[in-house]
């Protein structure tokens, strides 16, 4: 089935059309905090203005803003086209594209930007399998939970000054990787997935 993916959970602004394991069409924007001005557009560019008749949309954890932005697209278009609605986590997915990249790697972590200086961070070995939830973490615990793992992602910056030396690369999540998920990674509700509590907490209702 031909499904549109739609990725802004990071500082990517990223679509693709994919059907199985194949890539049809893809747009990748390095926008920061611009993905809503950028999605739309971006979407009917692809062929077809990228209707299809299931959709894969990142939930997180990442930017608050952006994970919301993916999402409000890809209910409202759903909504309209009467399409199948479905999430993925942007770790995993990172995951998966490091793991296809390079097969010899038996494990690896995760690290992505979050908010208040933290990083989000999760382990996986391969060919993919969590190794436990994601969490939010200042960089130096956060090192210590990488362990002497390759890193991937845009959270490996903050933790090179602390190693010293370590393995990995920089990178962003793409909607074209989304090919490379197991059915049961693309699986979630489409809801958001912070990975940490908001930061605005209810007032306490008088007694």
């Amino acid at each position: 089935m031909r499904t549109l993916v739609i990725e802004t959970a990071t500082a990517a602004c990223s679509v693709a059309l994919i059907e199985g394991d194949a890539l049809i069409a893809e747009a990748h924007q390095v926008v920061g905090r611009g993905h809503a001005e950028q999605l739309l557009p971006m979407i009917a560019a692809l062929p077809d203005d990228g209707r299809a008749p299931a959709i894969l949309v990142d939930c997180g954890p990442g930017s608050f803003t952006g994970i919301r932005v993916g999402l409000a697209a890809a209910r409202a278009l759903a909504f309209g086209w009467g399409a199948t609605l479905a999430g993925y986590s942007s770790l995993p997915l990172m995951a998966a594209a490091a793991f296809a990249d390079r097969p010899d790697r038996t494990a690896l972590a995760v690290a992505i930007e979050g908010g208040h200086g933290e990083l989000f961070v999760q382990s996986f070995t391969a060919p993919l399998a969590a190794d436990a939830p994601p969490v939010s973490l200042r960089p130096d615990t956060a090192l210590t939970v990488v362990a002497s793992l390759p890193v991937i992602g845009s959270g490996r910056r903050w933790l090179v000054p602390l190693a010293g030396d370590l393995d990995g690369e920089d990178r962003l999540p793409s909607a074209a990787d989304a090919r490379l998920l197991p059915a049961s990674f693309r699986a979630l509700a489409p809801h958001p997935l912070y990975g940490r509590a908001p930061d605005a907490k209810p007032a306490s209702t008088p007694c």
